[in-house]
């Protein structure tokens, strides 16, 4: 990791997959049966990419900067709660599949950990939006109530802030995690060069 601050190529490379994380997050869709407020995007890619080929912290930092540039661009309606629930969502899925990965740098290793990671993301995403996200939303949104009723708008089933998370929040992650975790797969073999080509460079 101490490379990653001495080497400007490391760090011109993780500026790089920062501002093409936050371009994902703005490119961001609405899945029809659930809330409008949740949206897909791909952001987490380009982060966990820089996570296998630079070592987790560098994916922490990454994550960090997506967010920050979010931040900077789009401005916060929720007094930066939202965004911090994003990067600790975020975390809970880089972090476990890049740290699995870099015990043993093998496709199965990397499958395992996207599994786990995918557990953790889904996890992570219900106790934040329920104890942070979905409160902050509705403290800037007129009430928990008017939340709920608009999310019912896209599912009847949703009457309260647990048949929210059964209904919108585990949905949301299952298929953001599965989505990121089939295109990091079918990206492994370039993916794996360009860790050889970090990993050339971090033992000059």
């Amino acid at each position: 990791m101490k490379n990653f601050f001495k080497s400007p190529r490391l760090m011109t490379a993780g500026a790089m997959l920062a501002a093409i994380a936050a371009v994902l997050m703005f490119l961001d869709f609405p899945v029809p049966f659930l809330p409008s407020f949740y949206k897909i995007d791909f952001s987490e890619i380009p982060v966990l990419i820089g996570a296998y080929a630079m070592g987790p912290v560098a994916g922490v930092i990454i994550e960090a900067f997506k967010i920050l540039i979010k931040f900077l661009i789009k401005g916060t309606v929720t007094a930066g709660i939202g965004e911090l629930a994003n990067f600790l969502i975020g975390l809970s899925f880089i972090l476990p599949a890049s740290i699995i990965y870099q015990v043993k740098k093998t496709k199965k290793s990397a499958l395992v950990g996207l599994c786990i990671a995918a557990v953790c993301n889904i996890v992570a995403g219900c106790l934040l939006n329920a104890y942070l996200l979905v409160p902050a939303y509705a403290k800037a949104f007129g009430g928990m109530e008017r939340v709920i009723g608009g999310a019912a708008k896209a599912n009847s089933s949703i009457t309260g802030m647990t048949t929210l998370i059964l209904f919108g929040t585990i949905p949301l992650n299952v298929i953001k995690s599965v989505i990121a975790s089939v295109i990091v797969i079918l990206i492994y073999k370039p993916l794996s060069r360009v860790i050889k080509g970090f990993n050339t460079e971090n033992k000059k």
